[in-house]
């Protein structure tokens, strides 16, 4: 069986370190906003060139304190993209604001930045940008539209930690990027954890509040907040990987471009592309594939992990109908047809590429 990603294996690469983080952090007893969390926080500050980060109990929560943070509310409108996980949506809603849906790149598979500006209306309030399995968004076009019309820019990383523009890190462009843990990450833990970058005080202020009940000293509250607070063993393990992180993205990008090679010369497959805007760490590899049906089953027959990221793009979603009736995004409708993602990790070995390779040229070749 190859997996889609596997986490046992890099465990085990690690498992002396991480072990015996674990214990030290047992040991010390402190398991609330501890030692590792500061350590942590301020070991992705500097990776990521921003003056603050704020760890988070998940990347959802992350998306949804920055929101808070950053004034949007109830009434406003944020732009966004369809093609995502449902936490980017959900985090706008969670605040009583409106997502809006523009179509994306059929190349990149990033929001369309031809499309934001029509978008933008009286009640929008700011854009999220989500960089999309790893791909940057061309932030420099969102950055001058969000200044022309005053609007705030949340940058969605979920799948983009340590991706960079030119040598800056994806999160240190909108006034806060928003990281996810989740363990197949590129970064990943072994649970829940999330993390917000800014370059504001004020917000990673306002944020550290807002994690933590809305207490900025004990047992005084400003302001309803919420608990959301990076566990200190996650933060152990995450320092671990922490370390590694550059290595294992060139990993996932060797394992991309041998698929690349391979993949673009057979009919009916579109292997993803890189637009060149910025420097793509593949969270996911996700190909077209005109017979979807065939390949997949082909891959499961052979004992080879597949998914489809994502089905259903958000404004078809039956939670999003009163939002987005009679709204058409073709290019994502086709696209969630037609995307299927293949197993990408660091340590996925070049035989097993070549293996999950011939089935797909023999299942494609008939």
């Amino acid at each position: 069986m190859i997996p889609m990603v596997d986490l046992k294996q890099q465990y085990l690469d690690l498992k002396e370190e991480i072990d015996n983080g674990l214990l030290a952090g047992l040991e010390e007893t402190k398991f609330i906003l501890g030692p590792n969390v500061r350590a942590f926080e301020e070991e992705c500050a500097e990776y990521l060139g921003v003056d603050h980060t704020v760890g988070v109990a998940s990347g959802t929560d992350a998306l949804h304190l920055a929101l808070i943070a950053a004034g949007v509310e109830k009434g406003d409108e944020v732009i966004t993209t369809p093609f995502t996980f449902i936490a980017t949506a959900e985090a706008i809603r969670y605040v009583g604001a409106t997502p809006v849906f523009v179509d994306i790149d059929p190349q990149s598979y990033n929001m369309d930045l031809n499309q934001v500006e029509d978008a933008i209306t009286e009640r929008t309030r700011a854009i999220l940008p989500v960089h999309i399995f790893g791909q940057p968004v061309d932030m420099d076009t969102i950055l001058s539209l969000a200044e022309r019309h005053d609007l705030r820019v949340i940058e969605d990383c979920a799948q983009s930690f340590g991706a960079h523009i030119d040598g800056r890190q994806t999160g240190n462009f909108g006034l806060a990027g928003c990281f996810s843990f989740f363990p197949s990450k590129n970064l990943g833990g072994y649970g829940d954890g999330g993390l917000v970058s800014t370059n504001s005080a004020e917000l990673a202020e306002h944020l550290r509040v807002l994690r933590n009940h809305g207490s900025w000293k004990q047992y005084h509250h400003s302001e309803i907040g919420f608990n959301s607070r990076l566990d200190e063993l996650q933060a152990i393990i995450l320092r671990a990987k922490l370390k590694r992180i550059d290595n294992y993205n060139e990993n996932r990008r060797r394992v991309a471009h041998r698929y690349s090679a391979a993949l673009a010369e057979i009919p009916g497959i579109k292997p993803p592309y890189e637009d060149g805007i910025g420097h793509h760490v593949y969270h996911q590899y996700t190909l077209l594939v005109e017979n979807r049906d065939t390949i997949q089953q082909a891959l499961r027959d052979n004992g080879i992990a597949c998914a489809i990221y994502y089905p259903i793009p958000l404004h078809q979603q039956e939670v999003f109908f009163d939002d987005c009736q009679g709204l058409s995004l073709p290019v994502s409708e086709r696209i969630s047809q037609q995307c299927l993602s293949l197993p990408v990790f660091p340590e996925l070995k070049d035989a097993q590429i070549d293996r999950i390779l011939d089935v797909i040229s023999k299942a494609a070749n008939g």
